[in-house]
């Protein structure tokens, strides 16, 4: 796996950790756990904020790290060494 690809991986976990947090903070009725359920969320929302920040940057530096641009060029060179195969 890539830096590229942990660091997008990375980002999706604490996306959806931080709306895990949201559900439990809305779903909750005792005012305590909810304050401490949203309070995490944003917490891990300013983590998500500057860690997206970090791979745009990490991105533009080193652009093999860009994990979409990675994904559609070995999906064009499977697709490649398809077609070659099937050539008589």
């Amino acid at each position: 796996m890539t830096v590229g690809q942990q660091l997008h991986q990375t980002l999706g976990m604490l996306k959806t950790a931080s709306g895990q947090l949201e559900t439990y903070s809305l779903q909750t009725n005792d005012p305590q756990a909810k304050q401490f359920y949203h309070s995490c969320s944003q917490q891990l929302g300013q983590m998500v904020n500057d860690l997206t920040n970090r791979v745009n940057y990490v991105e533009t530096q080193e652009p093999t790290y860009k994990v979409n641009e990675m994904a559609a060029k070995q999906a064009e060179l499977s697709q490649n060494m398809q077609q070659s195969q099937q050539k008589p």
